[in-house]
């Protein structure tokens, strides 16, 4: 091995003094902290060459695990460009269900198996719990095996066999059958000699547990062992590692605790921030110098990450030039926020910017329905990463189509996405009758529906379902003629149990398809009728993304999490949004710590770029709300961030309710508009009336305040109005004014219903 010592002194260049220590401290744990564009996987490959280089191990002597099989290829091609072919047979370098499943394969029959067994996808799981469900007469409608999947996965994610589960969990399920269906469930899989991707770890940890000499095997066996993504395990994966690493304890986790932002699917931020303690004697090793963004980005994330609590600590620094400050630009309301997003793609377009060097990073996907209408109406190339385009979620087509045949009664394929979603026991046999006389008549099958239920040709169940739903689609199609588009859509997704049916659904993402499906109804609004609406949809379902490799990215922030760009927007830096209220209830202070590292991620996605953006007001669940800008925002360093732009419509007043939000200001105790008086005399942040609707300005010192005079003004004199006059507002069109109170009108418009509304905004009409 001597001869590779040239090539070893060759692969140790460049590395900066810390990343060096990471990758020649070989012996006893190692936590290397590797903060967001610290060179982490160079540190993990360049360890591995230098075990082998250095003949401290052979390449089937290690085992790096990797959380995703991308990233396992990319570490086995840089292993081998740095020492050659010694370094690309490495039998143990995978992912943690790829080695799980190398393992299990040679020692199955110690856990009841085949060495064959078979895999299950989600589909095949879905069905073998429906049976399972079935057989303890369990109405699966109320207690739906999705429920069911995510109740398992999240026990064998925590390492929890059927015996292992406490019983208040087990309770919660159909009146206390979880524990006994999660037991029937794995010994179906036994009897068909298959696992899921739970058992992949569950079994091994049940293998080792009750094996101990084959536990010492793998021990001896792994002379060393590299994690990478550490903060991201979940239980079952920490106590898979901490078994194996009680052998020669030289293992090494890389990993981020201001990057851990998957909780919601099990993973533990406690397994990094309780390493020393797990492996006592630990070296600790923090990558700090960032190779990605500009300084003032990363001075605005590590001020803000540096608010949480439940952190080891590092602050990111860069030798780069400190480039631009973070923006945040305040709009009325979404629309007009993802009008300006869109305005500002395009400003940088014309600069040459290249469209695939932007991103656009929401908290919840529900937000990219406004921002993609934007981008198809100026014809901005666009692609959605991590999931399907919003008109092309499987929630959203399920609604277009009920609304399509409730339009159009002669489109068969609509027809045939809906009439067993959800399930009313209208199967393929009923289809298939109802093909066989819709083509013997030459008529479309909801017509044939409409006529073979007046016969005997069906079975009475599926005959008075079929008549129902019948029945329902003419009820629907009267009232598009007399009911608001978007109101006959709500009656439809309620009355043919299709919110219903995700309501009940105890998935975890049942609730984003709820906010979906509420921000689909809401979209419906903006148009004159239903017809123009679905031509909307065509239209923008039909943008091709084969126009070119140059496209704007757009995602939410969890998806974005290893990914980098010139320019990084970030709207909807609201609370309730982002901080996510949801995320606030269910977990408190630890749900905010997550948020948190979720708005870190997102800064430093970014190199050169990062432009934070709120709004106002924000339809949320079908009705406006008055919001105020997220507390995160105002965790910014001052030093760092620049106030761009405004709501314009500030100089009227502070919100579509006059709530009296103070966005910027709630943790300094000072009345709104004293603290923008004060602020203004101050040179401070400003989101105020300055000219143009631009903020006037920014220096060093003084609170933070948004248009606290204006708050003032807002709850002055009587109105000027009166009730029964009729009046005209730029968003809503004319009405007439049903009730008044001191500023505040209630008045009825004649398309857009009853609004409340400060009377600044009105004319007479």
């Amino acid at each position: 091995m001597a001869g590779l010592k040239p090539a070893a002194a060759a692969y140790l260049e460049g590395l900066n003094p810390e990343q060096r220590r990471a990758v020649e401290t070989t012996d006893g744990p190692v936590l290397v902290l590797a903060g967001a564009g610290t060179g982490k996987t160079r540190v993990l490959t360049t360890r591995i060459a230098h075990l082998i280089a250095t003949a401290k191990a052979r390449p089937f002597d290690i085992l790096a695990v990797t959380f995703t099989n991308k990233a396992a290829r990319e570490m086995k091609a840089r292993i081998g460009a740095l020492v050659g072919p010694a370094g690309e047979g490495m039998p143990w370098l995978g992912t943690f269900h790829a080695i799980g499943t190398k393992i299990l394969r040679r020692h199955a029959e110690l856990v009841g198996l085949k060495s064959d067994f078979t895999i299950l996808g989600t589909d095949d799981q879905l069905r073998l719990m429906k049976q399972v469900i079935a057989d303890q007469n369990i109405d699966e409608k109320r207690w739906p095996a999705r429920a069911l999947a995510s109740a398992i996965d999240g026990w064998k994610n925590r390492g929890l066999g059927p015996e292992q589960v406490p019983p208040g969990e087990a309770g919660a399920f159909a009146f206390g059958k979880g524990g006994a269906l999660y037991a029937a469930y794995q010994a179906r899989l036994a009897t068909l000699n298959a696992v899921d991707f739970g058992d992949l770890l569950l079994l091994c940890l049940k293998l080792w547990r009750e094996n101990p000499d084959v536990l010492e095997n793998y021990q001896q066996r792994f002379r060393y062992i590299l994690v990478d993504e550490y903060q991201d395990t979940n239980v079952a994966q920490y106590l898979w590692l901490r078994l194996l690493a009680q052998g020669h304890r030289n293992v090494a986790c890389v990993g981020d605790d201001d990057q851990s932002i998957y909780g919601w699917r099990g993973a533990e931020v406690d397994n990094i921030l309780r390493f020393e303690h797990d492996f006592p004697g630990a070296a600790v090793i923090r990558l700090e110098r960032n190779y990605r963004s500009t300084g003032h980005i990363l001075a605005a994330a590590s001020g803000l990450i540096a608010k949480n609590e439940g952190r080891l600590g590092k602050t990111l620094r860069t030798e780069e030039v400190p480039g631009e400050r973070v923006t945040i630009s305040g709009a009325w309301d979404s629309e007009e926020e993802a009008r300006l997003l869109a305005e500002s793609i395009e400003s940088l377009q014309a600069t040459k910017h290249p469209l695939a060097e932007i991103a656009v990073l929401v908290r919840i996907s529900a937000q990219m329905r406004e921002i993609e209408d934007r981008f198809v109406q100026l014809g901005l190339p666009y692609r959605v990463i991590g999931g399907p385009r919003f008109y092309e979620r499987a929630e959203i087509r399920d609604a277009l189509a009920y609304l399509r045949i409730t339009a159009n009664p002669a489109d068969d394929l609509a027809f045939e996405r809906i009439i067993n979603t959800p399930k009313r026991g209208l199967g393929d046999a009923t289809l298939q009758q109802l093909h066989g006389y819709a083509r013997s008549e030459r008529i479309p099958l909801l017509l044939a529906a409409r006529k073979l239920v007046e016969t005997d040709e069906l079975k009475p169940r599926v005959r008075s379902t079929l008549r129902a739903l019948v029945e329902s689609f003419t009820r629907w199609a009267r009232a598009i003629e007399t009911m608001p588009h978007s109101e006959v859509a709500q009656t439809i997704l309620e009355e043919s149990g299709y919110t219903e049916m995700w309501q009940k659904d105890r998935s975890a993402d049942a609730a984003g398809r709820l906010e979906n499906l509420k921000e689909f109804v809401r979209s419906m609004e903006e148009f004159p009728d239903l017809a123009a609406f679905l031509e909307h949809v065509a239209l923008v379902m039909d943008a091709s993304e084969a126009e070119g490799a140059d496209r704007v990215s757009l995602m939410t922030l969890h998806a974005a999490k290893g990914l980098e760009f010139d320019t990084v927007f970030l709207p909807g830096w609201e609370d309730g949004l982002f901080p996510n209220q949801r995320a606030l209830d269910e977990s408190g202070r630890a749900g905010l710590e997550e948020e948190r590292r979720l708005a870190h991620v997102g800064l430093t996605r970014a190199r050169k770029r990062a432009k934070l953006s709120f709004a106002v007001n924000r339809r949320i669940h079908g009705l406006w709300s008055s919001t105020i800008p997220s507390r995160f925002i105002d965790e910014l360093p001052e030093a760092s961030v620049d106030v761009i732009e405004a709501p314009a419509h500030f100089s009227a007043g502070a919100s579509r309710f006059d709530r009296n939000p103070q966005p910027f200001g709630s943790s300094y105790g000072t009345p709104g508009w004293q603290r923008a008086q004060a602020n203004t005399s101050a040179g401070g942040r400003n989101f105020g009336s300055a000219p143009g609707g631009r903020a006037a300005g920014r220096s060093a010192g003084g609170p933070r305040q948004i248009e606290g005079e204006l708050i003032a003004k807002s709850t002055g004199s009587p109105s000027a109005f009166s009730g029964g006059m009729r009046v005209f507002h730029t968003k809503f069109g004319p009405g007439t004014v049903a009730g008044v109170d001191g500023n505040k009108l209630t008045v009825d418009f004649d398309k857009a219903g009853r609004k409340m509304v400060l009377d600044s905004f009105l004319q007479p009409g």
